[in-house]
């Protein structure tokens, strides 16, 4: 009576298990806080808000080379391959986590052989069963023992308070985090790679511009020395204008460089030989993207929503609310049942014995002191569960502020990017006239040198305001998640590898 009503209670603890109860508290979405709570962005929003989807914009900036370099950066990029590696590293944990809700068997085989035995005197009576005559030693006959067994072992732990449960849960939202984290890992490589691209497109801009200016200064210092040779031009006019030339020069070589910097960071980016990245940047040398817009929305937790960032801090949030629990369930006690069948043969001294084992039965074991051990690791639970939610709601809030900041960048070179046009128009024009005054003989070197400086600042103006409404676009498309939604599956994890 008292096995069938221990049997009884076990399988009423089974059933409470299995019933959905599990320790510990349930997680509960944080409310925005802040700035993430506004209405509307407080930066403009470019193109009213409206343009084309984001999902695929890449395709509408207009150059091929850019997008075939995006392409292969996403198949060799290592940053995203090791996000890969992660993904599949936390979805093994995750099948480990579940695998303790389950039974689990074991098969096992031995055989094993003993011999022992006791020495006697010998027929001399010697104690130490040595013979005096012959000098040899005796000593009495030994058994062999031998032991057979095999058996099949089967143990099932009860999730009765539901820590096993809470443990599977953590490990499913830090599999779906790292599937989150590779998203943004692809994310944050596009970008770079956009960033990277648009910045050497600008230098090979203001190369080809320095190239034209050194050009001219050289032509020019040429022709003042031709001067000065003949008695017609101060020897100080010919010393400054081959000095104006020589600093061309030098500005041309420092922007070459910087150049030649930005295709090692694409080489690296993409995994491509420098070589052959060098073929595919010839087809639009010195050329900028002209991107489309796209759209935006104008609340700012409908953008939010898309970054792969704060998806992935939030799971890891869930999973440390879930962790709380599954160091709860450890104060409580264990409740398991266990069974075995198999099969055993002994023999010693001509004496054999063999037949069927089995046993089953519950077990349980409480915790009584452990001084406080448990209860620290709940503590150190929660306190990871405030640190995660500290996390979660700094990504958020930083999240909005990039936002913010992509979009003052388009907003600043929209209104900027004309007037630095006019500007480099005009000085382009005031430095052709003061070149065809100097050829004509009435000009002043002093003012055609004040001219070119006016128009290589300018010239530099004008590609860094570009270079900025770029850049504005790549920030915001960073900012918003590149378009990822949560809907989005990670199929392409394999591709990866």
């Amino acid at each position: 009576m008292k096995f069938h009503g221990l049997l009884t209670l076990t399988a009423f603890l089974a059933a409470l298990g299995a019933g959905g109860c599990a320790i510990g508290p349930d997680y509960v979405k944080p409310a925005p806080i802040g700035s993430v709570a506004m209405a509307a962005w407080v930066a403009p929003i470019p193109h009213d808000g409206t343009s084309v989807e984001l999902v695929n914009w890449w395709q509408r900036w207009s150059d091929p080379v850019l997008v075939e370099l995006l392409a292969q950066a996403q198949r060799q990029n290592r940053t995203i391959a090791q996000s890969s590696a992660r993904i599949a590293q936390a979805r093994a944990a995750y099948r480990a986590a579940t695998s303790a809700l389950l039974p689990n068997a074991a098969a096992n085989a031995s055989d094993n052989r003993s011999k022992g035995g006791q020495g006697e005197p010998s027929a001399t009576g010697n104690t130490l069963g040595q013979n005096t005559q012959s000098g040899q030693f005796s000593s009495g006959s030994t058994e062999v023992q031998r032991s057979r067994s095999l058996s099949l072992d089967a143990a099932w732990e009860l999730d009765v308070v539901g820590g096993a449960r809470r443990g599977r849960e953590a490990a499913s939202q830090r599999a779906l985090a790292r599937d989150a984290d590779w998203h943004d890992a692809r994310v944050s490589v596009a970008a770079e790679v956009a960033a990277t691209y648009v910045n050497l497109r600008a230098c090979e801009v203001l190369v080809a511009g320095y190239r034209i200016d050194v050009a001219s200064r050289a032509e020019t210092a040429r022709l003042t020395k031709l001067k000065a040779d003949a008695g017609f031009e101060a020897p100080a006019n010919a010393a400054l204008t081959e000095a104006s030339a020589a600093e061309a020069r030098s500005r041309l070589a420092q922007q070459q460089a910087n150049c030649d910097l930005s295709i090692k960071s694409l080489a690296e980016l993409t995994a491509l030989d420098e070589t052959q990245l060098r073929a595919k940047l010839m087809a639009s040398t010195a050329k900028l993207p002209s991107p489309a817009g796209f759209a935006i929305s104008a609340v700012p937790a409908a953008a939010i929503s898309q970054r792969p960032d704060i998806a992935s801090a939030e799971r890891e949030l869930i999973a440390a609310s879930n962790d709380i629990g599954l160091f709860m369930a450890d104060r409580f006690p264990r409740i398991s049942l266990s069974g075995s069948i198999g099969f055993s043969e002994n023999s010693s001294s001509g004496y054999n014995s063999r037949g069927r084992t089995w046993s089953y039965g519950p077990a349980i074991s409480m915790p009584i002191f452990d001084m406080g051990r448990r209860a620290a690791n709940v503590d150190g639970a929660r306190a990871r569960f405030e640190e995660s939610l500290a996390a979660y709601e700094g990504k958020t809030l930083h999240a909005v502020r990039e936002v913010e900041e992509a979009l003052v960048r388009l907003d600043s070179a929209a209104r900027r990017e004309k007037d630095a046009n006019t500007a480099l128009a005009g000085y382009q024009q005031f430095l052709a006239a003061a070149e065809a005054r100097v050829r004509a003989g009435a000009g002043n070197l002093t003012e055609l040198e004040e001219a070119r400086r006016a128009v290589v600042q300018a010239q530099g103006v004008a590609v860094g305001v570009s270079l900025d409404r770029l850049t504005g676009w790549i920030g915001l498309y960073k900012a918003v998640g590149g378009g990822w939604s949560e809907g989005i599956p990670s199929n392409e994890v394999k591709a990866t590898r």
